[in-house]
């Protein structure tokens, strides 16, 4: 992708969160009344990381930390969190999360995951509603995959527009979700299909599962 392309992207993205960081975690909830269940598609992404107490695992695109809870439960205080985020605004609330809980173990970078991978190894991976909106996805897979420990898991929950009969109403779904920066020129894209080929390619006992009439998705696989 051209390089000035990819960081027009970039600022987008980062204006969208940077507007919408103090009300994100609440706006979220709101799409419950649409009937897209995040809190217990969350739930799902995370039990597929297959954690244990002490280990370390990389949420890319944190936002404002609403995974943490659910990791902190299963890795105890003996394990960590490190959180990567473009928008500072977004990590700002993260910050404000980790302190409200108490937690020890959470680290917060500021980056763009395509230019940052933490320098150890890690024991999960995981990303929600996040990735696809990154002009370098192709990038930001390989830096990451590379510090996954063989045998630990590799999970994305993200949107995707489905190739059933319900495919036929994204023009219904787009505006619900333009205002977290998913544009026509991302769904044109099909950044699922990116992810898709990469875990096929690269990832053992690769698992899809469907959601929201196939509007959302959660893949996994572990690293041999």
């Amino acid at each position: 992708m051209d390089i000035m392309l990819a960081e027009k992207m970039n600022i987008f993205v980062r204006h969208i969160y940077k507007k919408r960081a103090k009300r994100y975690d609440l706006t979220a909830q709101l799409y419950y009344l649409f009937g897209f269940r995040e809190w217990a598609y969350r739930k799902r992404a995370v039990e597929k990381l297959k954690l244990k107490d002490g280990d370390t695992v990389v949420e890319i695109g944190c936002g404002t930390g609403l995974n943490f809870a659910l990791i902190q439960k299963i890795i105890g205080e003996n394990g960590k969190i490190i959180g990567v985020d473009i928008t500072k605004e977004m990590l700002k609330e993260a910050e404000k999360r980790v302190k409200e809980n108490n937690w020890k173990n959470v680290e917060l970078i500021n980056a763009d995951a395509a230019e940052f991978a933490p320098s150890e190894s890690v024991d999960g991976i995981i990303t929600s509603f996040a990735i696809s909106l990154s002009p370098n996805l192709e990038t930001i897979l390989q830096n990451y995959f590379d510090i996954l420990k063989p045998g630990s898991n590799f999970v994305v929950l993200d949107l995707k527009v489905p190739g059933n009969f319900w495919g036929r109403f994204k023009f219904l779904f787009l505006p619900i979700v333009k205002p977290f920066a998913v544009t026509d020129y991302h769904i044109k894209q099909k950044p699922w299909m990116t992810i898709i080929r990469f875990f096929n390619k690269n990832l053992y006992n690769v698992n899809r599962v469907e959601l929201f009439v196939g509007y959302a998705y959660i893949i996994s696989g572990f690293k041999k």
